[in-house]
């Protein structure tokens, strides 16, 4: 084990992956920058040349369409946006391409495509720069959605998005990126679709993902000396998502908070209140 940040971890899983799989490439703007997006590539251009980390231009539904293509020929690209809401410029590649093709052939042709964005705060970027889209591309058959909260899966689920043979989205938070915890050295893999309890509870369950996992446990932490005791899950994926971990849970503590940073009409969070009350209606407190 060893103490990394959040974008340390999750520049580990590239580095491996780069370096063990001639097949996996890097694409983004700015992924030669020095700063390094954050740490999450940083050196990888110099250390692995600018055929396999490679700087793009602003053409965001062109260099998806590239992304695509490669993918299609054996090549497992990891795509790299800065914010969120440049995913929207390649949104035809993305919904009408990456996520369908599969489909299309009956399960014969995958596209193995990372897509890393990031979202939160930032130093004042506008509307059209820090908008959370979690709920938009969980929408769309075929794509899976990814928000961690932490170094360790950070570099897990990474890893298994990697591995995955179709398109992930996977989203960071700038709010992240500081936090530190302890990594395995070796690889390892974290099951999309499998959230987990971050802090055992009795009295009211908190679902949430991303950076707000560490906002819930401060908040619960906080209730405690009222004599509240709270359980945070982590969803870890959104897209998949653990229903199970939330029913079990809700059903304990029949009583429930949703904290999500997207928007609340028709968001995650409108997902996860339908998701208890067809299920589990009976056993929350009126």
């Amino acid at each position: 084990m060893r103490e990394m940040t959040f974008g340390e971890a999750i520049r580990d899983s590239i580095y491996y992956a780069l370096k063990n799989n001639p097949n996996v490439f890097v694409m983004g703007e700015g992924v030669d920058d020095p700063k390094g997006i954050e740490g999450t590539v940083l050196g990888l251009h110099e250390q692995f040349g600018g055929e396999r980390v490679i700087d793009l231009p602003l053409a965001e539904n062109g260099c998806m369409g590239i992304a695509i293509g490669s993918s299609l020929v054996g090549m497992i690209p990891i795509v790299i946006h800065q914010r969120m809401d440049f995913l929207l410029l390649a949104m035809d590649q993305i919904l009408n391409h990456a996520a369908k093709w599969n489909y299309m052939f009956g399960g014969h042709q995958s596209v193995p495509i990372v897509i890393k964005c990031t979202v939160g705060q930032g130093w004042g970027q506008g509307p059209t720069h820090s908008q959370s889209l979690q709920a938009l591309f969980s929408h769309l058959p075929g794509i899976k959605v990814v928000m961690p909260s932490n170094p360790y899966d950070a570099k897990g689920l990474f890893n298994t998005s990697i591995e995955d043979p179709n398109p992930v989205v996977f989203i960071e938070n700038y709010l992240c990126f500081s936090t530190k915890g302890d990594v395995p050295l070796e690889n390892y893999t974290i099951n999309l679709g499998e959230g987990k309890i971050v802090k055992n509870g009795s009295d009211i369950t908190i679902v949430t993902c991303g950076y707000l996992v560490n906002e819930a446990l401060a908040a619960a932490t906080l209730v405690t000396e009222k004599g509240i005791n709270v359980e945070v899950l982590d969803l870890r994926s959104i897209c998949p998502i653990d229903e199970d971990l939330i029913l079990k849970s809700v059903a304990k503590t029949r009583r429930l908070i949703i904290a999500d940073p997207g928007h609340k009409t028709n968001g995650l969070s409108a997902e996860i209140c339908a998701i208890v009350s067809e299920n589990i209606q009976d056993k929350l407190l009126s």
